[in-house]
């Protein structure tokens, strides 16, 4: 084992997926739980 330099520190990119593409699957996965609620169990406005 060895230590990074600082230029090898500054090149390493972490995670595979990015912060707007997890917002957008989260973003999706509720839509798609309200439409499903609002199909199975309809509600009256007040």
């Amino acid at each position: 084992m060895y230590k990074l330099t600082k230029n090898e520190l500054l090149n390493i990119n972490g995670g595979a997926i990015s912060i707007g593409a997890g917002l957008l699957i989260a973003a999706g996965v509720v839509f798609l739980i309200g439409v499903i609620d609002g199909y199975v169990r309809p509600l009256k406005c007040n």
